[in-house]
């Protein structure tokens, strides 16, 4: 069974109907990339995210133009809708009032403190729980002279926002530092998550398109999470954002931090002792693992031949390893018995669903 994670407490703020900190499981998000005010587009997009697994979704409003989509995006929309404003103080309050459930702001971009406070005021009125995003590339200039650590300038500058917010008495927070550089994003939230309560966001920003993007945010994403860091994710990729939720679950997945009961299957990379074609044998036993409710999450090991399982794939809850008479079915390190090729999946998946199918 996997080791657990021991995640760091943050106080909850709630998005809609969604939790963020406090304990609460994870949670995953992305933003649209349609055109915000194509009503019939962004909604679409919306439901896509939602049944990818997707649980808060962001939106940007770069205009006035964007108002009255976004306003009956809010009351249609099946997942609680953050609205993202650069710039504009009085399009984020505009957002609020049209029923945004979340703001991303960055107080780099806003630095009247009267248009900001004038944000912050209305966002407490509704209740409306506000990101603080930082980002490395856009701290004012003065901010960067004060230190020659990206990183440490990165933090005084939200704590600064979040000391403001609070003296304006709103404390409805969370936050987020993002860098294109994976180390300053890991170096950034680390010394942060020693200096406030509230939940943090994680995230490799830019982090390029599906190829770069998922190992980026894989090795940026999955340090802070190690290190009990993080109340909700997004894994920022060029394209299509269904692919973002598709890799943060699987992020998630992988470190047993899922709200879901799923199944872990991996593979050995094969080698000349393997005697069967393992790929479709791998992606069989995925495909039809996921259409199985389980109880707990699990971890499935298929291997190419005898050494590897189940010897190195003893700590497995269960899975097959394959040799020139057929295939072995093992479980937590025990052989349990042969099969032929055709009928060795078949043998593993009954057996979990035996074992391991939830009865709810």
């Amino acid at each position: 069974m996997m080791m657990q994670i021991k995640r760091l407490e943050k106080k909850t703020v709630w998005v809609g109907s969604v939790p963020v900190g406090g304990g609460h499981p994870i949670v995953v998000q992305s933003m649209t990339n349609t055109d915000t005010a194509d009503l019939s587009a962004t909604l679409a997009q919306v439901e896509q995210l939602g049944a990818a697994g997707c649980q808060i979704v962001r939106v940007g409003i770069p205009s006035e133009n964007e108002l009255n989509a976004f306003r009956r995006l809010c009351r249609l929309s099946p997942l609680p809708i953050i609205a993202d404003i650069h710039f504009h103080a009085d399009l984020a309050v505009a957002a609020i009032e049209s029923g945004a459930q979340g703001l991303r702001l960055n107080p780099g971009n806003i630095r009247d403190k009267i248009k900001l406070e004038r944000v912050v005021k209305c966002a407490a009125k509704a209740g409306t729980p506000i990101r603080i995003g930082v980002n490395s590339g856009s701290l004012p200039q003065s901010i960067r002279n004060e230190s020659a650590d990206r990183s440490e300038s990165m933090v005084n500058f939200a704590l600064d926002a979040v000391h403001r917010f609070e003296d304006w008495g709103f404390d409805q927070i969370k936050l987020s530092l993002k860098s294109s550089d994976i180390l300053t994003t890991v170096r950034a939230n680390r010394l942060l998550a020693e200096r406030c309560p509230y939940p943090i966001h994680v995230g490799i920003t830019e982090a390029g398109d599906f190829e770069r993007g998922v190992v980026a945010s894989a090795i940026g994403v999955g340090a802070l999470l190690l290190d009990g860091i993080g109340d909700t994710i997004r894994v920022s990729l060029t394209g299509d954002p269904v692919d973002e939720i598709k890799t943060a679950l699987q992020i998630l997945d992988l470190l047993g931090l899922g709200s879901r009961a799923v199944a872990d299957v991996f593979s050995c990379p094969t080698c000349a002792r393997t005697h069967v074609d393992l790929l479709p044998v791998v992606s069989d036993v995925r495909k039809r693992l996921k259409s199985i409710p389980l109880r707990s999450c699990i971890r499935v090991a298929i291997m190419g031949c005898e050494v590897n399982g189940p010897g190195e794939a003893a700590e497995a809850d269960a899975g097959l390893a394959f040799s020139p008479v057929g295939a072995f079915l093992f479980a937590n390190g025990e052989k349990l018995g042969r099969f032929d090729y055709p009928q060795a999946v078949n043998a593993l998946v009954e057996w979990i669903k035996t074992h391991y199918a939830s009865t709810v």
